[in-house]
């Protein structure tokens, strides 16, 4: 079933957030390094399955166990075939899961993913389940070797682990306390990113703007920010997931005036209700909230902001939710990643009283998603007439070779789908582009050859719905990058073809089965 005798394919499932993504990608290039070649999608079976869990939500469990249930009988006639289950689920059910699931071949947890050839190869040998969990962090992913499924976008972590203590959380107690790296490391790693032809970086932690808690700087997010602005051939600098707590005036100047800081923000807001927030153990209230919306506006009129709701926390009462609804209307986010509220064990808010009843939480769900379905597709109409420089995407227009279209993502991160262009732009063509990162005049051009995942178009948008925007006349400039050469030079080695990673904020309402949630740590922080 491998792609030959001397190698091994794998294939590596993963859940819940961008932390597990980027950890995934970390994943598949340790396999690769130990000789295992990444599986062809919709192949033959392949000799590795790893899943990467999020424990975060209820059904979590159950999603796993139904996948391991489903591979068992394919393990049986498969040869040699192995399965190994990390992450979060596996940091927290540890035993559980060989129990539940005896033929997984190894568990490993959060801390120690750097394990896993060497879990893999002493199952084989001893023919029995490898559990290994450690406590705390052994090694910095990041250190670790990677196989990114973008050539032209990448994650760079700059924290692990979280100090918070939301009663509704659980990722603490998995993650680990946060650990902080050397800004010269971080930036070292973008470097060398941009370098093979990257473009666009997305700083990731539990709580970014609380970095620097490690290193006794408390504006060290902000410092890092504008030395990300120093890194030639780094065109946008993104950031998930801030804490309002930490959110601090002078991370609002870096982003405003570091012109490759991306004006958008992902700024968790959980519960509009002061009363909730203090049972959720959050350390701000309604005010404090929207006064950072107001001063981001301030600074950055154009800026696009998005956020995590919980709907149906315990003891939430109907003037509570009301206040959450007062805040939507306040914030006008672009848009919003809401859950209805998850018992999670081992978390304080699962043995709180006044669990609310199921068909509460639904309609008030229900309300909550129209009204922000409502202000999205009118903060969206805003954009209509407007000029954009969009990144080409891989994998983001479903709808893409139906309608001869191509997407990417504005500035702001908002989806473009775009015309495919009629003929090439002549070159030295004088566009002002507005919300970008080029100066208004910039002078763009076009090689006249295909656009490629990495390319840059500048489109006019013409149309709007609540979830992306639509450029429906001619393409007004093409700018072909080192990242369209990069993902062009990955298609001339097949092994090496990307599947595509989504760096798109969430769309609202409840996540796709396979859709990966904005906040790094838990998706609601």
């Amino acid at each position: 079933m491998g792609t030959s005798q001397d190698s091994k394919s794998y294939k590596v499932v993963t859940y819940g957030c961008q932390m597990n993504v980027h950890d995934s990608e970390r994943l598949a290039g340790l396999l690769e390094d130990a000789g295992y070649v990444k599986a062809e999608q919709g192949g033959d079976d392949p000799d590795l399955v790893v899943f990467n869990t999020c424990a975060v939500r209820e059904n979590a469990d159950n999603k796993l166990y139904g996948n391991l249930g489903q591979l068992a009988p394919v393990k049986s006639r498969h040869k040699g075939m192995q399965i190994a289950v990390g992450g979060c689920l596996a940091q927290k059910d540890r035993d559980t899961i060989v129990r539940k699931a005896p033929w997984v071949d190894v568990v490993f947890g959060t801390h120690n993913i750097g394990h896993l050839p060497a879990l893999l190869e002493r199952a084989a040998v001893e023919r029995k389940a490898q559990v290994e969990i450690l406590e705390s962090l052994e090694t910095f992913p990041s250190t670790l070797p990677t196989r990114r499924e973008s050539a032209y976008a990448a994650w760079v972590a700059i924290s692990v682990g979280c100090n918070n203590t939301c009663t509704f959380c659980i990722v603490p107690a998995l993650r680990g306390k946060e650990e902080d790296r050397r800004p010269g490391d971080i930036l070292a790693e973008i470097e060398a990113l941009v370098a093979e032809g990257v473009v666009e970086v997305t700083l990731l932690g539990q709580n970014v703007n609380a970095y620097g808690s490690d290193l006794g700087d408390r504006e060290a997010f902000s410092k890092l920010l504008r030395a990300c602005g120093q890194i030639e051939g780094l065109e946008r600098v993104r950031f998930t997931s801030p804490h309002p707590r930490d959110f601090t005036d002078d991370v609002i100047a870096a982003m405003a005036e570091t012109p490759n800081v991306m004006h958008q923000l992902h700024m968790p807001l959980q519960s509009g209700s002061d009363t909730v927030l203090k049972a959720m153990r959050r350390s701000y209230r309604q005010e404090r909230f929207l006064g950072i919306i107001k001063k981001v506006r301030e600074a950055m009129p154009d800026a696009a902001i998005s956020t995590d709701i919980i709907v149906g926390f315990p003891g939430e009462t109907e003037e509570d939710f009301e206040q959450t609804m007062h805040v939507v209307r306040e914030a006008r986010f672009t848009n919003a990643f809401t859950f209805q509220y998850s018992k999670r064990p081992g978390t304080p808010a699962a043995d709180m009283e006044n669990q609310i009843p199921k068909a509460v939480v639904q309609a008030r769900y229900d309300r909550l998603i129209a009204l922000q379905e409502e202000i999205s597709w009118e903060e969206n109409k805003k954009q209509v007439g407007r000029t954009l420089e969009v990144l080409v995407a891989e994998g983001e227009g479903k709808k893409d070779d139906r309608t001869d279209r191509l997407s990417g993502r504005a500035p702001d991160n908002r989806l473009v789908h775009f015309s495919q262009p009629a003929e090439p732009v002549h070159p030295g063509t004088a566009l002002s582009v507005a919300g970008s990162a080029l100066r208004p005049g910039t002078a763009l051009s076009v090689a006249g050859s295909a656009l490629r995942p990495g390319d840059m178009v500048t489109v006019e948008i013409t149309y709007a719905a609540p979830h992306h925007l639509l450029a429906e006349g001619p393409t007004l400039a093409v700018r072909r990058t080192r990242a369209g050469d990069a993902w062009e030079k990955r298609q001339a080695t097949p092994a090496a073809k990307p599947a595509g990673v989504m760096l798109g904020l969430p769309t609202i309402g409840a996540p796709a089965p396979s859709a990966v949630a904005p906040s790094s740590g838990c998706g609601s922080c």
